[in-house]
Parts: structure tokens; sequence; C-alpha cells
């Protein structure tokens, strides 16, 4: 068996369609969508990141705002940068660059951001709503997961879902919406004893430590849908994902490349984030 490919390029290509239509109609009223995203430092991942970012809200006909900063900035610095976009009418959604330079507290600066701006989801108010069942923002990696479960139309209610990884920004906000769709959920990390057993019992497993190939294809059910968060840069420079995924689409029913598989869709959430806070402005 040969698993069938998720693509996520070609179901952000297909969203972000619908987005321009989005933005087109917020336009006609005046208001024209606007992300600003900061970076601080010279992290050659960061850069690609913010880069792709801006380039897809230039596409959707969206403005963007990015501001570099080197390394060794003062905070102070960054955080009065923070409370001017705050308190500009025409920005919608504010987006700090992770990881930070060491000597921020990368906390205290999410948290700077208004909470009806944080496109990124990662306010502590907004994390709180998730946790709730009524969020304002979903966290974008999480989001389109569900959004690619969702073109694929896998049965989630009663689903075993296991994800790999409980990081604030896609293991736990992950188990939360799948939760939320009467998945039965297990989170392993570190620390969990015999990973192989949980994961071969997973109908949806979601793979996102950033570890090279650790999930190879005899640790997945046969059938499984896997979704591979992880992206590992090797020796050579090419990328690969957390899945091995020359063993594992021999097993599972569903898989995600990488790349190509969940990234364009993390841009493309984010994308819908900042149209929706732009939307909210008019009701």
């Amino acid at each position: 068996m040969t698993a069938t490919l998720l693509d996520g390029n070609a179901l952000s290509t297909h969203l972000r369609t619908k987005l321009a239509g989005r933005v087109a109609a917020l336009a006609a009223r005046g208001v024209t969508p606007c992300l600003a995203v900061i970076l601080v430092g010279e992290d050659p991942a960061s850069a690609v990141y913010v880069r792709n970012k801006v380039a897809g809200c230039e596409k959707t006909g969206m403005r963007s705002i990015k501001d570099v900063y080197a390394p060794d900035v003062d905070p102070a610095v960054v955080f009065a940068r923070i409370a001017e976009l705050n308190a500009d009418p025409a920005v919608h959604g504010i987006l700090v660059q992770l990881p930070l330079p060491k000597h921020f507290d990368s906390e205290a600066v999410l948290e700077a951001i208004a909470p009806e701006k944080d496109v990124d989801g990662f306010h502590a108010e907004n994390i709180g709503a998730l946790m709730q069942g009524n969020p304002r923002f979903i966290p974008c990696t999480p989001y389109g997961v569900m959004k690619m479960l969702e073109s694929a139309n896998v049965p989630l209610k009663g689903a075993e879902a296991v994800i790999v990884g409980r990081s604030n920004i896609v293991g736990k906000p992950m188990a939360m919406l799948l939760l939320a769709q009467s998945c039965t959920v297990t989170v392993c990390h570190s620390q969990s004893k015999d990973l192989a057993f949980h994961t071969r019992r997973a109908d949806i497993l979601v793979a996102a430590v950033g570890r090279a190939r650790m999930i190879t294809g005899d640790m997945i059910k046969p059938g499984a849908t896997v979704i591979d968060v992880g992206i590992n840069r090797q020796a050579d420079g090419k990328l690969c994902g957390d899945v091995d995924f020359e063993s594992a689409k021999e097993v599972a029913g569903l898989i995600t490349p990488v790349p190509g598989g969940v990234g364009p869709m993390t841009i493309t959430m984010l994308l819908t984030n900042t149209i929706e806070s732009a939307e909210r402005t008019l009701k």
C-alpha cells in the first residue's frame, strides 16, 4: 500500500483564492487587511519564514509591515514598537517571529501584543479562549492541520489521535482542536514510555517534535492519517520531516510531505486570521 499525499501546496492555493475574494470585499468597504511582522536577529530560517509571510500578504492583496531589528536591540525598542502597532487602527494583525534572542523574555513579548491583534493565537487570553472552546484566533499550524483533515474528509469523531510533541505552538493547541471534534487524544513527549505503543494505536498521528525521521513506518497503524509538522534541515541542506517518509508512506493511508505539506497551510491560516481580524472591525 502507498499512502495518498495530503498536498498542502494545492490546498493552500485553493484557500488563498477564496481569501483574495474576502480581501476585495473589505477593500470595497475601505479596509485593507494589514499584518505587521517583527523580526529580531539574523536567524536564516526566521528570515525565510518572514519573507514568505510578507509575500503571502502581497499576493492576496493585503498590506504588510516588516520591522527588522539587530540581534542586540534593546527589548524596550521592540516593546515600544508593539505598543505603536497595537494603537494603529489600520493594523489588524501583529506577529513577532520566534525564536527571539536570549536577552528577550519571549512570553512578555507575546503578552504585549493586543489580544485582538494576536493573529498567531499565542497570547494567554487567546490560549484560554481556545481551551474553553471559543477561540478568537486558532494557532496557525494546528489550524492548518485541521483544514487538511477536513479537506480529506478524515473521520474525526471517536478517532484515536496521537500527538507527538507538547509545545504551546503546536502540540497543546492541536490536542484541544482534536478534542473539540470528539477525538480521543493522547499527547506524547520526551518522557513518554514506549512511544511506538501509542503511535501504533493512532488513526490520526501528528508528529511535531523537531527530530528528523523520528517516526518510522513500523510505528504507524496501517491506514492511519499521518501529519508531519516537523521541518528539519539535513547536512546536505535538504529538508525532511519528523516522519521517515519513505517507510511511512508504505503503511499510512494519508500522509503529508515535507516540504509542501503543513508549511504552506500555516501561512495561509495566518492570512486567514488577519483577514478575520479586519472583518471584525466592521461588525
